[in-house]
């Protein structure tokens, strides 16, 4: 997969390519703006990443300009906390996913492998769990057409897991990316929000969706 990372903070920069170059991915990166833009339209990339906040144009101008173009690369983009309503803007100007800052680097490699796999047509702004559906753009979570009401942490929390299905995340990965602080090993507050999540996504279904992998941490149940 040939991927353009886009990117001024070097450390960020460095760290993104080092881990997708040792998951065998092809990097071009530059660190502002005009010259990802340039390289975007110029250049065949399975996928695009790119932060908002660069020098030269900015990330949502680059990507509004990419969508004008008709061009259809898959985009995600890199997000401080803070900028709600960046993410959703770029949802709406057709970015596929986006990722707040800090991030693990194999949440990047699976996002990356799901927008390309979607870039076959299906809705970039819904994640989908079985009949579990998430609407990022309108917030709102519904199962068996049945819609669901989650507290805005829930909903991170659930955002979370339904982005990288299968997969297991540690109790330490849920506390820093959903609460944004340092794990306590003596908190069970990721366990309290993951029972209260499972109340109103699986008591009255009969396949639960919400997995424990005893002594690793929890995961949404992958689709076959």
């Amino acid at each position: 997969m040939r991927v353009l990372v886009v990117e001024d903070q070097e450390r960020i920069n460095s760290f993104i390519c080092k881990g997708l170059k040792e998951q065998g991915f092809v990097v071009d990166t530059t660190d502002n703006g005009d010259d990802g833009y340039a390289l975007a339209i110029t250049e065949p990339y399975d996928a695009i990443v790119l932060d908002i906040m660069l020098p030269g144009r900015d990330g949502l101008s680059i990507l509004k300009n990419l969508r004008k173009r008709d061009s259809a690369v898959p985009v995600i983009l890199l997000t401080a906390r803070a900028e709600l309503d960046e993410r959703l803007e770029g949802l709406n100007l057709g970015a596929d996913d986006y990722l707040t800052k800090p991030f693990y680097i194999e949440e990047l490699i699976a996002r990356l492998h799901t927008v390309v796999r979607r870039a076959s047509g299906e809705p970039s702004h819904l994640l989908k769990a079985d009949d579990l559906i998430m609407d990022l753009v309108q917030h709102t979570v519904r199962r068996g057409g049945e819609e669901i009401n989650l507290s805005m942490r829930e909903f991170s929390l659930l955002e979370f897991l339904m982005r990288s299905p299968g997969r297991v995340l540690s109790r330490m990965q849920i506390c820093e990316h959903v609460w944004n602080y340092n794990f306590d090993p003596d908190t069970n507050l990721v366990d309290v929000y993951i029972q209260r999540i499972r109340k109103k996504i699986d008591k009255d279904f009969e396949t639960k969706l919400v997995e424990t992998v005893r002594g690793v941490g929890y995961r949404i149940k992958e689709q076959t």
